[in-house]
Protein backbone atom coordinates (compact mmCIF):
# COMPACT_ATOMS: atom_id res chain seq x y z
CA UNK A 1 0.00 0.00 0.00
CA UNK A 2 1.31 3.82 -0.73
CA UNK A 3 0.71 6.35 1.72
CA UNK A 4 0.50 9.64 0.59
CA UNK A 5 2.76 12.46 2.75
CA UNK A 6 1.68 15.68 4.47
CA UNK A 7 3.19 18.49 2.26
CA UNK A 8 1.61 17.06 -1.15
CA UNK A 9 -1.48 18.71 -1.28
CA UNK A 10 -3.83 20.19 1.67
CA UNK A 11 -3.94 17.56 4.25
CA UNK A 12 -7.34 15.66 5.70
CA UNK A 13 -5.97 16.20 8.76
CA UNK A 14 -7.49 19.56 8.50
CA UNK A 15 -10.64 18.96 7.41
CA UNK A 16 -10.54 16.61 10.97
CA UNK A 17 -9.68 19.20 12.74
CA UNK A 18 -12.15 21.40 11.16
CA UNK A 19 -14.99 19.30 11.65
CA UNK A 20 -13.62 18.87 15.46
CA UNK A 21 -14.01 22.40 16.13
CA UNK A 22 -17.67 22.27 15.02
CA UNK A 23 -18.13 19.14 17.33
CA UNK A 24 -16.32 21.77 20.30
CA UNK A 25 -18.45 24.58 19.54
CA UNK A 26 -21.38 22.32 20.26
CA UNK A 27 -20.79 20.15 22.76
CA UNK A 28 -19.29 22.63 24.62
CA UNK A 29 -19.83 26.31 23.58
CA UNK A 30 -23.65 25.83 23.00
CA UNK A 31 -24.44 22.53 25.26
CA UNK A 32 -22.66 23.76 28.50
CA UNK A 33 -21.06 27.85 27.98
CA UNK A 34 -24.83 28.78 26.67
CA UNK A 35 -26.29 27.97 30.43
CA UNK A 36 -24.25 30.99 31.31
CA UNK A 37 -25.91 33.05 29.24
CA UNK A 38 -29.57 31.50 29.22
CA UNK A 39 -29.53 30.53 33.27
CA UNK A 40 -30.69 33.80 34.26
CA UNK A 41 -33.82 34.06 32.30
CA UNK A 42 -34.42 30.70 33.37
CA UNK A 43 -34.06 31.15 36.88
CA UNK A 44 -36.95 33.14 36.35
CA UNK A 45 -38.89 31.41 34.59
CA UNK A 46 -38.62 28.44 36.82
CA UNK A 47 -38.37 30.42 39.96
CA UNK A 48 -34.79 28.73 40.79
CA UNK A 49 -32.85 29.32 43.75
CA UNK A 50 -29.14 29.56 43.57
CA UNK A 51 -28.72 26.09 44.44
CA UNK A 52 -31.02 24.87 42.13
CA UNK A 53 -29.09 26.70 39.13
CA UNK A 54 -25.76 25.33 40.89
CA UNK A 55 -27.31 21.80 40.76
CA UNK A 56 -28.74 21.99 37.24
CA UNK A 57 -24.78 22.71 36.59
CA UNK A 58 -23.90 19.74 38.24
CA UNK A 59 -25.93 17.84 36.69
CA UNK A 60 -25.03 18.50 33.54
CA UNK A 61 -21.61 17.57 34.34
CA UNK A 62 -22.36 14.93 36.25
CA UNK A 63 -23.70 13.11 32.75
CA UNK A 64 -20.34 14.58 31.27
CA UNK A 65 -18.11 12.47 34.05
CA UNK A 66 -20.48 9.37 32.99
CA UNK A 67 -19.90 9.75 29.24
CA UNK A 68 -16.64 11.06 28.97
CA UNK A 69 -15.14 7.44 30.25
CA UNK A 70 -17.84 5.03 28.11
CA UNK A 71 -17.31 7.67 25.16
CA UNK A 72 -13.50 7.39 25.44
CA UNK A 73 -13.58 3.57 25.40
CA UNK A 74 -16.42 3.41 23.02
CA UNK A 75 -14.10 4.98 20.71
CA UNK A 76 -11.51 3.48 21.05
CA UNK A 77 -13.08 0.19 20.40
CA UNK A 78 -15.44 1.36 17.84
CA UNK A 79 -14.32 4.45 16.36
CA UNK A 80 -14.52 8.11 17.23
CA UNK A 81 -16.95 8.83 13.58
CA UNK A 82 -19.93 6.41 15.20
CA UNK A 83 -19.81 8.11 18.88
CA UNK A 84 -19.06 11.52 18.28
CA UNK A 85 -22.16 11.67 15.98
CA UNK A 86 -24.29 9.37 18.00
CA UNK A 87 -23.46 11.75 20.86
CA UNK A 88 -24.16 15.20 18.95
CA UNK A 89 -27.89 13.44 18.25
CA UNK A 90 -28.26 13.40 21.83
CA UNK A 91 -27.21 16.55 22.58
CA UNK A 92 -29.65 18.09 20.12
CA UNK A 93 -32.08 16.93 20.90
CA UNK A 94 -32.06 17.17 24.31
CA UNK A 95 -31.04 20.98 24.42
CA UNK A 96 -34.08 21.72 22.36
CA UNK A 97 -36.15 19.70 25.09
CA UNK A 98 -34.74 21.50 27.91
CA UNK A 99 -36.67 24.31 26.51
CA UNK A 100 -39.93 22.71 27.18
CA UNK A 101 -38.91 22.49 30.85
CA UNK A 102 -41.63 22.90 33.32
CA UNK A 103 -40.06 22.58 36.35
CA UNK A 104 -36.52 22.13 38.02
CA UNK A 105 -36.61 17.93 37.71
CA UNK A 106 -37.37 18.08 33.87
CA UNK A 107 -34.38 20.58 33.06
CA UNK A 108 -32.23 18.71 35.64
CA UNK A 109 -33.04 15.55 33.81
CA UNK A 110 -32.09 16.82 30.21
CA UNK A 111 -29.54 19.10 31.59
CA UNK A 112 -27.99 15.69 32.83
CA UNK A 113 -28.42 14.16 29.17
CA UNK A 114 -27.07 16.54 27.40
CA UNK A 115 -23.80 16.52 29.55
CA UNK A 116 -23.94 12.77 28.59
CA UNK A 117 -23.73 13.93 25.22
CA UNK A 118 -21.33 16.42 25.71
CA UNK A 119 -18.77 13.66 26.99
CA UNK A 120 -19.53 11.51 23.82
CA UNK A 121 -18.60 14.64 21.86
CA UNK A 122 -16.05 15.86 23.72
CA UNK A 123 -13.69 13.03 24.74
CA UNK A 124 -13.09 11.40 21.36
CA UNK A 125 -12.93 15.13 19.66
CA UNK A 126 -9.96 15.96 21.63
CA UNK A 127 -8.39 12.46 20.97
CA UNK A 128 -8.13 13.24 17.19
CA UNK A 129 -4.69 15.22 17.30
CA UNK A 130 -3.16 11.94 18.65
CA UNK A 131 -4.32 10.41 15.95
CA UNK A 132 -3.89 12.39 12.82
CA UNK A 133 -0.86 14.38 14.26
CA UNK A 134 2.51 13.92 15.00
CA UNK A 135 4.01 14.57 18.44
CA UNK A 136 5.19 18.18 17.17
CA UNK A 137 2.24 19.10 16.07
CA UNK A 138 -0.17 17.46 18.53
CA UNK A 139 -0.57 20.54 21.15
CA UNK A 140 -1.18 23.08 18.14
CA UNK A 141 -3.90 20.51 16.92
CA UNK A 142 -4.99 20.19 20.44
CA UNK A 143 -5.00 24.00 20.35
CA UNK A 144 -7.33 24.49 17.29
CA UNK A 145 -9.84 22.58 18.12
CA UNK A 146 -10.23 24.10 21.95
CA UNK A 147 -11.22 27.55 19.68
CA UNK A 148 -14.32 26.25 19.43
CA UNK A 149 -15.38 26.46 23.10
CA UNK A 150 -14.15 30.88 22.51
CA UNK A 151 -16.49 30.36 19.22
CA UNK A 152 -19.56 29.42 21.03
CA UNK A 153 -18.73 31.80 24.24
CA UNK A 154 -18.93 34.43 20.91
CA UNK A 155 -21.95 33.54 20.04
CA UNK A 156 -24.08 32.91 22.41
CA UNK A 157 -22.52 35.98 24.30
CA UNK A 158 -23.97 37.97 20.97
CA UNK A 159 -27.01 35.87 20.65
CA UNK A 160 -28.80 34.24 24.12
CA UNK A 161 -29.75 38.20 25.28
CA UNK A 162 -30.94 39.39 21.92
CA UNK A 163 -33.46 36.30 21.88
CA UNK A 164 -34.23 36.46 25.50
CA UNK A 165 -35.36 40.33 24.37
CA UNK A 166 -37.40 39.48 21.91
CA UNK A 167 -38.86 36.77 23.20
CA UNK A 168 -39.61 38.17 26.91
CA UNK A 169 -40.11 35.72 29.42
CA UNK A 170 -40.31 32.75 27.00
CA UNK A 171 -37.07 33.83 25.68
CA UNK A 172 -35.14 31.36 27.55
CA UNK A 173 -36.62 28.28 25.67
CA UNK A 174 -36.48 29.86 22.39
CA UNK A 175 -32.25 30.06 23.25
CA UNK A 176 -32.58 26.14 23.73
CA UNK A 177 -34.71 25.17 20.78
CA UNK A 178 -32.14 27.21 18.67
CA UNK A 179 -28.89 26.06 19.65
CA UNK A 180 -30.32 22.49 20.05
CA UNK A 181 -31.36 22.56 16.40
CA UNK A 182 -28.37 24.32 15.10
CA UNK A 183 -26.43 21.02 16.87
CA UNK A 184 -28.75 18.81 14.68
CA UNK A 185 -27.54 20.31 11.38
CA UNK A 186 -24.17 19.94 12.53
CA UNK A 187 -23.87 16.11 13.65
CA UNK A 188 -24.71 15.61 9.74
CA UNK A 189 -22.30 17.50 8.62
CA UNK A 190 -19.71 15.47 11.47
CA UNK A 191 -20.79 12.12 9.99
CA UNK A 192 -20.02 13.29 6.65
CA UNK A 193 -17.00 14.65 6.82
CA UNK A 194 -15.19 12.42 9.80
CA UNK A 195 -12.65 9.55 9.70
CA UNK A 196 -11.55 7.18 12.16
CA UNK A 197 -7.56 7.28 11.01
CA UNK A 198 -5.34 8.53 7.94
CA UNK A 199 -5.35 5.00 6.78
CA UNK A 200 -9.22 5.51 5.86
CA UNK A 201 -8.02 7.74 3.07
CA UNK A 202 -3.95 6.06 2.72
CA UNK A 203 -2.76 9.07 4.47
CA UNK A 204 0.30 8.69 6.69
CA UNK A 205 -0.44 11.50 10.24
CA UNK A 206 0.24 15.13 9.29
CA UNK A 207 3.67 15.49 10.93
CA UNK A 208 4.83 11.98 11.51
CA UNK A 209 6.90 8.82 9.11
CA UNK A 210 4.20 6.57 9.19
CA UNK A 211 0.46 5.45 9.47
CA UNK A 212 0.74 5.79 13.59
CA UNK A 213 3.51 6.63 15.52
CA UNK A 214 5.25 3.73 17.32
CA UNK A 215 3.23 4.24 20.51
CA UNK A 216 0.03 3.44 18.72
CA UNK A 217 0.05 0.07 17.88
CA UNK A 218 1.26 -0.69 21.34
CA UNK A 219 0.08 -4.12 22.78
CA UNK A 220 -0.87 -2.42 25.91
CA UNK A 221 -4.19 -3.09 27.93
CA UNK A 222 -6.94 -0.56 28.52
CA UNK A 223 -6.42 -1.48 32.00
CA UNK A 224 -2.96 0.43 31.94
CA UNK A 225 -4.33 3.35 31.15
CA UNK A 226 -5.85 3.00 35.22
CA UNK A 227 -2.58 1.58 36.46
CA UNK A 228 -0.21 4.57 35.14
CA UNK A 229 0.91 7.26 38.30
CA UNK A 230 1.51 9.79 35.45
CA UNK A 231 -1.91 9.53 34.21
CA UNK A 232 -3.13 10.14 37.44
CA UNK A 233 -1.19 13.09 38.06
CA UNK A 234 -2.59 14.65 35.32
CA UNK A 235 -6.18 13.68 36.32
CA UNK A 236 -5.59 15.59 39.52
CA UNK A 237 -4.75 18.92 37.85
CA UNK A 238 -7.10 18.23 35.32
CA UNK A 239 -9.64 17.81 38.88
CA UNK A 240 -8.31 21.19 39.80
CA UNK A 241 -9.13 22.93 36.77
CA UNK A 242 -12.55 21.80 36.30
CA UNK A 243 -13.00 22.43 39.89
CA UNK A 244 -11.74 26.03 40.07
CA UNK A 245 -13.12 27.39 35.78
CA UNK A 246 -16.60 26.50 35.89
CA UNK A 247 -17.35 28.29 39.59
CA UNK A 248 -16.04 30.98 37.25
CA UNK A 249 -17.87 30.18 33.75
CA UNK A 250 -21.19 29.29 35.34
CA UNK A 251 -21.77 32.30 38.12
CA UNK A 252 -19.94 34.63 36.07
CA UNK A 253 -22.89 36.67 34.41
CA UNK A 254 -25.19 36.34 37.85
CA UNK A 255 -22.51 37.87 39.72
CA UNK A 256 -22.31 41.04 37.55
CA UNK A 257 -26.39 41.35 37.26
CA UNK A 258 -25.84 40.81 41.03
CA UNK A 259 -23.61 43.43 41.38
CA UNK A 260 -25.61 45.95 39.27
CA UNK A 261 -24.97 45.46 35.78
CA UNK A 262 -27.43 44.92 33.42
CA UNK A 263 -27.63 41.36 31.35
CA UNK A 264 -26.56 43.38 28.30
CA UNK A 265 -23.75 44.31 29.58
CA UNK A 266 -23.40 40.97 31.49
CA UNK A 267 -23.17 39.75 28.04
CA UNK A 268 -20.78 41.89 26.49
CA UNK A 269 -18.69 41.37 28.43
CA UNK A 270 -19.31 37.20 28.28
CA UNK A 271 -18.50 37.75 24.63
CA UNK A 272 -15.22 39.57 25.29
CA UNK A 273 -14.05 36.35 27.07
CA UNK A 274 -15.08 34.54 24.22
CA UNK A 275 -13.64 36.54 21.53
CA UNK A 276 -10.46 36.60 23.14
CA UNK A 277 -10.32 32.82 24.14
CA UNK A 278 -10.69 31.44 20.57
CA UNK A 279 -7.11 31.49 19.73
CA UNK A 280 -6.05 30.19 23.52
CA UNK A 281 -6.06 26.76 23.08
CA UNK A 282 -3.82 27.18 20.15
CA UNK A 283 -1.69 30.06 21.50
CA UNK A 284 -0.74 27.51 24.87
CA UNK A 285 -0.75 24.35 23.02
CA UNK A 286 1.88 25.57 20.71
CA UNK A 287 4.15 27.07 23.66
CA UNK A 288 3.35 23.04 25.07
CA UNK A 289 4.81 21.89 21.98
CA UNK A 290 8.03 24.18 22.24
CA UNK A 291 8.64 24.52 26.54
CA UNK A 292 6.89 21.09 27.30
CA UNK A 293 3.47 20.51 28.56
CA UNK A 294 4.20 21.14 32.58
CA UNK A 295 5.58 24.65 32.49
CA UNK A 296 2.67 25.07 30.16
CA UNK A 297 0.25 24.29 32.29
CA UNK A 298 2.24 26.47 35.11
CA UNK A 299 1.92 29.48 33.19
CA UNK A 300 -1.69 29.17 32.41
CA UNK A 301 -2.46 28.26 35.90
CA UNK A 302 -1.19 31.27 37.70
CA UNK A 303 -3.28 33.56 34.82
CA UNK A 304 -6.18 31.72 36.24
CA UNK A 305 -5.59 31.83 39.89
CA UNK A 306 -5.09 35.74 38.90
CA UNK A 307 -8.51 36.02 37.14
CA UNK A 308 -10.55 34.55 39.70
CA UNK A 309 -8.88 36.08 42.65
CA UNK A 310 -9.34 39.24 41.07
CA UNK A 311 -12.76 38.61 40.33
CA UNK A 312 -13.40 38.32 43.84
CA UNK A 313 -12.00 41.22 45.02
CA UNK A 314 -13.83 43.78 43.00
CA UNK A 315 -16.65 45.51 42.93
CA UNK A 316 -16.02 47.96 38.95
CA UNK A 317 -16.09 47.99 35.71
CA UNK A 318 -12.36 48.26 35.54
CA UNK A 319 -11.66 44.17 37.60
CA UNK A 320 -14.00 42.99 36.06
CA UNK A 321 -12.51 43.77 32.29
CA UNK A 322 -9.43 42.73 33.96
CA UNK A 323 -10.45 39.28 35.18
CA UNK A 324 -12.37 38.91 32.38
CA UNK A 325 -9.12 39.41 29.93
CA UNK A 326 -6.83 37.41 32.03
CA UNK A 327 -9.08 34.45 32.01
CA UNK A 328 -10.06 34.58 28.48
CA UNK A 329 -6.61 35.24 27.06
CA UNK A 330 -6.16 31.65 28.59
CA UNK A 331 -9.39 30.10 28.75
CA UNK A 332 -9.03 26.71 26.80
CA UNK A 333 -5.57 26.03 27.18
CA UNK A 334 -5.35 23.58 29.68
CA UNK A 335 -8.03 21.37 27.50
CA UNK A 336 -5.47 21.63 24.79
CA UNK A 337 -2.41 21.07 26.67
CA UNK A 338 -3.62 18.12 28.48
CA UNK A 339 -5.06 16.19 25.10
CA UNK A 340 -1.51 16.33 23.69
CA UNK A 341 -0.42 15.51 26.88
CA UNK A 342 -2.25 12.06 26.89
CA UNK A 343 -1.34 11.28 22.95
CA UNK A 344 2.61 11.90 24.42
CA UNK A 345 2.11 9.64 27.47
CA UNK A 346 -0.65 7.22 26.20
CA UNK A 347 0.26 6.90 22.49
CA UNK A 348 -2.49 7.42 19.89
CA UNK A 349 -4.58 3.72 19.90
CA UNK A 350 -5.11 4.38 23.80
CA UNK A 351 -5.48 8.35 23.26
CA UNK A 352 -9.52 8.04 23.36
CA UNK A 353 -9.58 6.08 26.43
CA UNK A 354 -6.47 7.76 28.43
CA UNK A 355 -8.40 10.85 28.12
CA UNK A 356 -11.69 9.71 28.75
CA UNK A 357 -9.99 8.64 31.88
CA UNK A 358 -8.78 12.12 32.98
CA UNK A 359 -11.74 13.69 32.05
CA UNK A 360 -14.35 11.87 34.83
CA UNK A 361 -11.76 13.39 36.96
CA UNK A 362 -12.12 16.54 35.74
CA UNK A 363 -15.66 15.94 35.67
CA UNK A 364 -15.96 15.31 39.16
CA UNK A 365 -14.14 19.01 39.32
CA UNK A 366 -17.11 20.10 37.27
CA UNK A 367 -19.90 18.60 38.91
CA UNK A 368 -18.90 19.84 42.61
CA UNK A 369 -17.65 23.11 41.94
CA UNK A 370 -21.11 24.94 40.96
CA UNK A 371 -23.42 23.28 43.69
CA UNK A 372 -20.41 23.93 46.21
CA UNK A 373 -20.51 27.34 44.84
CA UNK A 374 -24.19 27.82 44.82
CA UNK A 375 -24.54 27.04 48.22
CA UNK A 376 -22.08 29.32 49.43
CA UNK A 377 -23.74 31.60 47.57
CA UNK A 378 -26.93 31.44 49.28
CA UNK A 379 -25.67 31.52 52.44
CA UNK A 380 -23.33 34.40 52.27
CA UNK A 381 -25.54 36.13 49.87
CA UNK A 382 -22.48 36.52 47.51
CA UNK A 383 -20.38 35.15 45.09
CA UNK A 384 -16.82 36.38 46.56
CA UNK A 385 -16.05 33.09 49.00
CA UNK A 386 -17.05 31.48 45.94
CA UNK A 387 -14.65 32.75 43.50
CA UNK A 388 -11.78 33.02 45.90
CA UNK A 389 -12.15 28.86 46.23
CA UNK A 390 -11.45 28.75 42.43
CA UNK A 391 -8.83 30.68 42.76
CA UNK A 392 -7.48 28.98 45.84
CA UNK A 393 -8.29 25.66 43.43
CA UNK A 394 -6.25 27.21 40.55
CA UNK A 395 -3.04 28.03 43.04
CA UNK A 396 -3.19 23.85 43.87
CA UNK A 397 -2.97 23.58 40.19
CA UNK A 398 0.23 25.47 40.02
CA UNK A 399 1.98 23.20 42.16
CA UNK A 400 0.41 20.03 40.84
CA UNK A 401 2.23 21.39 36.90
CA UNK A 402 5.31 21.87 38.63
CA UNK A 403 5.94 18.76 40.30
CA UNK A 404 4.46 16.79 36.27
CA UNK A 405 7.06 14.52 34.63
CA UNK A 406 8.28 15.55 31.22
CA UNK A 407 9.30 12.49 30.11
CA UNK A 408 6.87 9.73 28.66
CA UNK A 409 4.77 7.32 30.57
CA UNK A 410 4.55 4.69 27.90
Amino acid sequence: MSWVRAGKGTHYAWAILFVGVLGTTSALGFARFGYTMILPSMKEGLKLSYAQMGLLGSGNFLGYLVFSLVGGFLATKYGPRKVITLSMLLVGITMALTGRSDGFAFALAMRTLTGMGSGGVNVPVMALPAIWFGAERRGMAAGILVCGSGLGLIITGQLVPQIVSAYGAEGWRYCWYFLGLTILVISLASYALLRDAPEENRLLVFGGRGPFPASATASSPLTSVFRNRVLWHLAGIYFLFGFSYIIYATFFAASLIQGGLSPMAAGRLWALVGFLSVGSGFIFGTVSDFIGRNRALTLVFSMHALAYFAFALTNGLAGYYFSAVLFGLSAWSIPSIMAASVGDYAGPRLAPAALGFITVVFGIGQAIGPALAGYIADFTRSFALAFFLAGAAASLGILGSLRLRAEKAF
